[in-house]
């Protein structure tokens, strides 16, 4: 519980926990029971729906099939003119007179008739010759249907009576055995026929192929399409025969369109579509199915569906609610427990019977309950202990590291015989370590630390020269505070050993006093951070491989004053890098509290 303004209680506003569990329950068991559910729903119905389809597709494909064998006699009654050798010789032979009587009379005519009764479904044979000395016999149907005409169902024609006809001149060249077409010519369309159309060839000539005479066999689209019943698939569909550009060329069902128009997508709205392609004729079977036809068949599956669901739902709900208030009594009686803790009140014990988690937790809570304060201390001044080793760890660490390179100077020096440089080097390395040491003293004054750095940039004068050109612009009153020592050597080090950008370097070294606060820059005109570089440094997993020093003047200086103190940094490639050290000001009155003592970071300033 929290304690408002009045310094009375006020209690914590959450959801219960028998609701959480209750609402997880659900989740986890009635939801996946109704998606269940509705899955099995959605596949019965699918089933069904399937089903039907493949049944109605079946029934199509019967109606197609049927079709492609009356297509396929028409095309052997044809073939028995197209590869009768004979007939190919009556029809090549010019004579007239009683010799072309008698081709035709005793053979061109009995063929025909033979041809016409083999077929098994009522036709109209006409015969087109080249042969204009065997004589036309046909018959005048006077505007009527030639297939309901009297007689002999047979005509002969000569060939120029079509040689000026467009589906004559533009049919096919021929391939042997293989062209014909089924097409609507003369008055086909007007009668509801449809017609087979072959050349006669000279067989005996199978290179050249030479045509003797034209075959059109008619027939009634009723009695090709006769299998073609809407009736066969269910009540409201609707079956249309349409050809290549969509042209209605047969309806079955009860449709207000007709024959003769353009098939359009509007008439699909409500239906499921099924086809059927009939390649021999170029067209296409298409049933338009009510969508409704399913509605009554998968209603059923739909209730049973529901009842189950409910049923299902209703029972887990109970099971749920029972489960949950069950458990929530017990762990409400550890929230006030805890509760107690969290007053102060170490006291306070849980008993629950039984060998359960729930046991085991109260047993936990009782014994942690006897032994926290004292935890609470122990882990307190450990932490205290800790924090006073790293900063001292981290202090120690700096030094070693510059007194490395600069010892490695000092042999350079003396390796070439350079004894006045190196007896400076060597006064302003003591200098420095004398500041740097300063009684064992973490925190000293701004002032040492300025000193520190002159020494240290006296050091890399003698050993650069002219190469390098340090500028300080300190705010004066900054003097009069204090420091963590040594956050400004190691990032001037840092920029003489990796940001030479030619022969020279620049660096620039800031301290203002902004408020409550203490800003330092470094700035130099260098090579500049690699970008991935700079990532690194701001990545806690990829840091621990790059920037040794900046890592250990930021931790120490979090350490001693906060999170909310320390470095950063700013760099672009080329240009140059700033350095930016944030800690708050001090006054050095605070020294006082002893050598290396961090305390006074913690009092007021």
């Amino acid at each position: 519980m929290d304690i408002n303004k009045n310094g009375n209680k006020k209690e914590h506003r959450y959801i219960p926990f028998g609701i959480k569990l209750m609402l997880t329950y659900s989740l986890f068991i009635i939801i996946p029971v109704l998606l269940a559910g509705y899955t099995a729903n959605t596949i019965f119905t699918n089933s069904i729906q399937e089903r039907t389809k493949e049944i109605n597709q079946g029934t199509l494909v019967q109606m197609k099939d049927n079709i492609n064998y009356k297509l396929e006699d028409m095309s052997r009654i044809s073939s028995m003119l197209y590869l009768d050798n004979n007939l190919s010789s009556y029809l090549r032979h010019y004579e007239e007179g009683w010799v072309s009587y008698e081709a035709t009379t005793k053979q061109l005519l009995p063929k025909i008739q033979t041809t016409i009764e083999a077929a098994n479904n009522k036709m109209r044979l006409a015969v087109y010759l080249h042969n204009e000395t065997l004589p036309e016999i046909y018959h005048n149907y006077h505007d009527n249907d030639p297939l309901n005409a009297e007689g002999p169902l047979f005509d002969l024609y000569h060939i120029k009576r079509i040689a000026d006809k467009p589906w004559y001149l533009n049919y096919p060249a021929e391939q042997y055995n293989v062209t014909m077409q089924w097409k609507q010519v003369e008055g086909d369309e007007k009668f509801g026929h449809i017609s087979l159309l072959r050349r006669l060839v000279d067989t005996n000539d199978p290179i050249l192929l030479e045509e003797i005479g034209f075959v059109r066999i008619s027939l009634r689209l009723t009695d090709l399409l006769e299998s073609v019943d809407s009736e066969k698939i269910g009540k409201g569909t609707k079956i249309f025969a349409m050809d290549e550009n969509r042209k209605i060329m047969f309806a079955s069902g009860d449709t207000e369109y007709k024959p003769g128009e353009t098939f359009s997508e509007e008439w699909l709205a409500d239906y499921w579509v099924i086809e059927e392609a009939v390649p021999q004729l170029n067209w296409r079977l298409v049933a338009l199915v009510p969508a409704d036809i399913m509605k009554k068949a998968t209603e059923k599956v739909q209730l049973w569906t529901i009842l189950i669901c409910l049923a299902c739902f209703i029972v887990f709900s109970f099971a749920g609610l029972f489960i949950s208030r069950f458990f929530s009594r017990k762990v409400s009686k550890i929230v006030r427990v805890l509760d107690s803790f969290q007053e102060g009140n170490f006291q306070k014990s849980i008993h629950f019977k039984g060998k359960d988690e729930f046991t085991r937790i109260s047993v936990a809570l009782n014994e942690m309950g006897q032994n926290i304060d004292e935890l609470i201390q122990e882990v307190y001044m450990t932490n205290i202990k800790k924090k006073e080793a790293e900063l001292e760890s981290l202090q120690a660490q700096i030094n070693p590291h510059f007194l490395y390179n600069t010892l490695s100077s000092i042999s350079r020096l003396a390796k070439f015989g350079e004894i006045d440089k190196l007896q400076r080097m060597v006064l302003d390395l003591a200098k420095f370590y004398r500041l740097s040491l300063n009684e064992g003293r973490t925190v000293i004054p701004v002032k040492n630390e300025l000193e520190q750095i002159g020494a240290y940039i006296n050091i890399q004068k003698t050993k650069f020269g002219d190469g390098m050109n340090v500028l300080f612009d300190v705010d004066p009153d900054v003097v009069r505070f204090t420091t963590v020592k040594l956050i400004l050597q190691p990032f001037i080090e840092n920029a003489l050993e990796h940001a030479w950008y030619g022969d020279r370097i620049n660096i620039r070294i800031t301290g203002k006093l902004e408020g409550e606060l203490i800003t330092f820059q470094i700035i130099d005109d260098g090579i500049g951070f690699h970008p991935e570089t700079l990532r690194q440094l701001t990545d806690p997993a990829e840091s621990l491989n790059v920037g040794y020093g900046i890592r250990n003047v930021d931790g120490r200086i979090r350490l001693h004053y906060g999170a909310e103190y320390g470095v950063s940094i700013v760099s672009r490639r080329g240009i140059g890098t700033s350095v930016n050290i944030t800690i708050p000001a001090i006054r050095i009155r605070h020294l006082e509290n002893g050598p290396g003592s961090p305390s006074h970071s913690l009092r007021a300033r």
